[in-house]
């Protein structure tokens, strides 16, 4: 029988916080007006930030651009309970830092203060790369770049042209992704579809175009071959709300993303209604109105530093309710008017 000396088996009680574990791999990039730089012990994690990062414009922003460090931890061997999808990241806050554990072996941790992060993945993470990517790295770069570059981060979309930029707001399905996609089909800029991050002191708008997600009944709407095509070729996702979209690589489809963050000239929120004049689809939101309304549909951002001077700014710029014509392009050109 063969034996085992202390050489062959690490003793776990010599680095219990694998300390000694270091990274070997490392990759950077300018995100969200951020340099971020990524270490790792794994090729296959910093395969999954390339994916979420490379090839989108470099956006810069009217401030200084410290560097932010992430460490992308893998953990060998199959730690999750077998699942149909991963369990969801659950919160925790205290001590200055933000957290989001799944479970023992799959977890963020985040120091804006000294403006750094890890992520621990188990090995079998892998099998589920769109969680992966999204609620673990992505997450992690949101939270970061908000936090200590002190941006407003929203849940919209935003399109423009000429450097000026307009907010997409409204509620989950009420169509703002297809009109950022027929937006971007019809010549606009495409800065960001799901998440938007606004410097509020100068109203700069930057986001990550790099990938639209779309419901196939949006499909309806396209005419062009290709487009469909580029579509129906795509991954098809499953969000934790158990809606099903297709997740198209825009690096890879038509149009054009924003080169440069976007100063906006408003915002617009997307009405699932159609409009009663067809020729009249863009209605002023009152000011007494507004802060009620911006509030309730961004209550994360409305709850972060800066949020007072971003939405003084956005009632002075005037805000829009965008209802639906017969058909998505009568929208982009009402959007269009609010980029002259």
């Amino acid at each position: 029988m063969a034996s085992s000396s202390s050489r062959d088996v690490p003793d776990p009680g010599a680095d219990p916080f694998c300390e000694r574990s270091l990274p070997c791999f490392s990759l950077s990039r300018r995100i969200l007006g951020a340099r971020f730089r990524f270490v790792s012990n794994s090729e296959a994690l910093l395969d999954l930030v390339d994916a979420a990062y490379g090839g989108v414009p470099e956006h810069r922003l009217p401030l200084s651009s410290p560097e932010i460090h992430i460490e992308l931890r893998l953990l060998r061997g199959r730690l999750m309970p077998g699942a149909s999808e991963p369990p969801l990241l659950r919160m925790q806050a205290g001590a200055g830092l933000l957290c989001g554990v799944m479970d023992p072996a799959n977890y963020v941790i985040l120091d804006p203060g000294k403006r750094q992060g890890l992520v621990v993945a188990s090995e079998d993470m892998l099998g589920s790369p769109y969680h992966l990517r999204y609620e673990f790295i992505e997450f992690a770069v949101f939270v970061l770049a908000a936090r200590v570059l002190g941006l407003i981060p929203l849940h919209g979309a935003c399109v423009g042209r000429h450097g000026r930029g307009v907010l997409l707001l409204g509620a989950s399905g009420s169509g703002k992704s297809t009109l950022a996609l027929c937006s971007l089909l019809q010549g606009l800029d495409f800065l960001a579809e799901d998440a938007v991050f606004v410097h509020p002191q100068s109203l700069f708008a930057t986001g990550i175009a790099n990938y639209l997600h779309l419901q196939a009944d949006a499909l309806r709407f396209i005419d062009d071959h290709s487009v469909r095509r580029w579509i129906n070729q795509a991954p098809l996702i499953r969000r934790r709300s158990g809606v099903q979209k297709f997740e198209a690589d825009l690096r890879q489809g038509p149009g054009a993303s924003a080169a440069v963050a976007l100063a906006l000239t408003g915002a617009v929120f997307v009405s699932g209604q159609a409009a009663s004049d067809p020729d009249a689809l863009l209605s002023p939101i009152s000011r007494d109105e507004l802060a009620a309304r911006l509030r309730a549909d961004q209550p994360y951002a409305a709850g972060q530093p800066g949020w007072a001077h971003f939405e003084q700014q956005l009632l002075q710029l005037g805000v829009h309710e965008l209802r639906r014509g017969d058909h998505p392009r009568a929208s982009v050109e009402a959007l269009r008017s609010l980029l002259e």
